[in-house]
């Protein structure tokens, strides 16, 4: 069976061998197999964990409840006879519960005010990774498992854009902070527009350029705005190849990425792997 190097799967991967020993120490997403006196050697089976554990700290799931799904020790709920979303186990939590209950109903108004109320309590940050991510997350896995589902995940993932693209703008005062695009030919705008709003929380102005947004389109866009950083979704590889990284860094724009396209991280940018790291990193940028 073939098995790789610790460096050798961090280059695989697109990610540090310094966050590959966090994830082994933190969360036991280490090798299966350790022989005294050599170096850890990673197995495929080891390797496919990993891309699960990258896939959904990506869609913006907090690492910890990512590991525990990656190892296999916190699957989603199996359905019930006639079950639906409602089935689902979301960290156990009463606002994951109605939410779930509300999705399984298509009560799209009340899914919206949940989210409002979420937010509300707990700040975006927190509401996202902590239920409205892993909810997403298990009812995606839920579909693609029974092949029936669609029209619930589909409203429930309106239904948090309707929610958080409510917030209120940020008046832009002096550079403009961020620019948010996904990549060309990327329909899935939520990571941004969530990120938007978790922006917005912290008084920070961004401008979402949304999905699909052609190359050319986006580097005009940063040599209007400024920004202080260009910051891309991509959810698969083909998709992030096509986004003009190179371009913007060589027209000397900081640019932040996200998203399981990502897997080789184009020199000089910087890859962000949660919703509240993409907050900090902003504001960062945007202090310096």
């Amino acid at each position: 069976m073939e098995q790789w190097s610790a460096g050798a799967v961090a280059r695989m991967l697109g990610i540090s061998p310094t966050t590959l020993r966090t994830w082994d120490r933190r969360y036991g997403l280490g090798p299966d197999t350790r022989e005294e006196g050599r170096h850890r050697r990673y197995s495929p089976a080891d390797v496919t964990r990993l891309r699960r554990m990258l896939e959904l700290t990506a869609q913006g799931m907090a690492p910890a409840a990512a590991a525990a799904i990656a190892l296999g020790s916190s699957p989603p709920a199996r359905p019930r006879a006639g079950g639906g979303p409602k089935a689902l186990a979301v960290g156990g939590s009463a606002e994951g519960r109605g939410f779930a209950r509300a999705a399984a109903r298509l009560d799209a108004p009340l899914m919206s005010a949940l989210v409002l109320e979420l937010v509300e309590q707990r700040g975006v940050v927190d509401a996202w990774e902590s239920v409205l991510a892993p909810f997403l997350v298990a009812l995606g896995e839920r579909v693609i498992a029974r092949g029936r589902g669609v029209e619930v995940e589909h409203l429930a993932t309106a239904s948090v854009l309707d929610a958080l693209r409510g917030t209120a703008p940020v008046a832009l005062s002096g550079r403009l902070p961020v620019l948010l695009a996904c990549a060309p030919d990327e329909q899935h705008t939520l990571p941004v527009d969530v990120l938007a709003a978790a922006l917005a929380e912290r008084g920070c102005a961004s401008r979402n350029l949304g999905a699909r947004v052609p190359a050319g389109a986006l580097l005009d866009a940063a040599e209007l705005l400024s920004p202080g950083s260009v910051m891309l979704w991509a959810h698969e590889r083909s998709l992030a190849d096509a986004a003009p990284v190179a371009e913007l860094l060589a027209r000397g724009h900081a640019v932040l990425v996200g998203g399981a396209g990502w897997d080789e991280v184009p020199a000089g940018a910087r890859r962000l792997w949660t919703l509240g790291e993409a907050v900090e990193a902003v504001l960062e940028l945007n202090r310096s």
